[in-house]
């Protein structure tokens, strides 16, 4: 992980569980292994990410409804790092930054830990009413971000930028971790996968003799609503649009940015910056254990 990532070095349960007493219920703990959680269990998982937010950002009450998508933290908190080191230059200051979270869902989890992280302005926009209520709750419960972040509805699903960048925006970046699938069928098959590995990380934990974990198949592990887990053309129909309309607001914004999760859709991205006569492209990898993940970067 980043160097400056928080989480780099693993959960100390001990500390976590003295935020959040609750989250001892979900604690494994085997003599001689490092104490964990069944990451396959959703509330475990939510309980995880409200003591990781109120021990790291300040963030004493955090909660999404169920079936919302319920990120692991880490590997949102590397995205903001790296993005701190792709903007930095020496006349910036942290305060003047702003950013554009696309999609910021239910957990507001991407201006959390950038606002309390490195002081950035925020604003989180989203298609769906349920997941910016959800948000502006998260706001109002929590003193340290009613200054730092602002929700702002996209009314128009069919757009990326067009319509929520207004005339006297500017914002030092923007980012968004998109749709992965093309439709929910293959959201639900990626999902199933993802138990299964799971459940063969936590057969390994307990040993060969043991059976492994029997996972319901409609059951999401870290959930989400449709428009969080799939669109029209999945990712790359998506970034693609995201690409075309970044060209009209290239005076307004420094650095356009989106996690990219499949390798295989480069190529195709890289195309169409060229295309457009983006200046400057990067991509930026991100290693989380086992994980390797990337964003792409470009500004005109």
């Amino acid at each position: 992980m980043h160097t400056k990532n928080l989480h780099k070095n693993g959960y100390n349960f001990d500390q976590l569980v003295k935020s959040v007493p609750e989250l001892s219920n979900f604690v494994v703990k085997k003599q001689g292994r490092r104490a964990t959680i069944d990451f396959a269990n959703a509330n475990a998982v939510k309980c995880l990410n409200q003591a990781l937010l109120k021990q790291h950002y300040k963030v004493a009450c955090w909660d999404i409804p169920d079936g919302f998508l319920c990120p692991p933290v880490p590997g949102r908190a590397d995205y903001i790092h790296h993005i701190a080191d792709l903007i930095a230059t020496p006349n910036i200051k942290e305060s003047d930054v702003r950013g554009l979270d696309i999609g910021v869902g239910a957990n507001l989890i991407y201006p959390i830990i950038g606002s309390q992280s490195y002081g950035w302005q925020f604003v989180g926009s989203d298609i769906s009413d349920d997941s910016l209520q959800s948000a502006k709750r998260i706001i109002a419960n929590n003193s340290n971000l009613q200054t730092q972040i602002t929700i702002r509805k996209q009314h128009n699903s069919q757009s990326i930028f067009d319509g929520l960048i207004q005339a006297d925006d500017t914002f030092t970046f923007t980012m968004c971790n998109p749709p992965f699938h093309a439709n929910a069928q293959a959201a639900l098959a990626g999902n199933q996968q993802k138990n299964r590995n799971l459940g063969r990380h936590k057969q390994k934990r307990q040993g060969a003799g043991s059976r492994p974990t029997r996972t319901n198949k409609t059951h999401l592990n870290f959930a989400g609503q449709h428009n969080e887990l799939w669109c029209k053309g999945g990712e790359s129909a998506f970034i693609k649009k995201m690409i075309m309309e970044s060209q009209a607001y290239a005076k307004q914004v420094g650095w356009f940015t989106c996690l990219v999760s499949k390798k295989e859709h480069l190529n195709d991205i890289y195309r169409q910056l060229e295309q457009i006569q983006a200046n400057d492209v990067r991509t930026i990898g991100m290693d989380q254990g086992s994980k390797v993940s990337r964003f792409i970067a470009w500004q005109f």
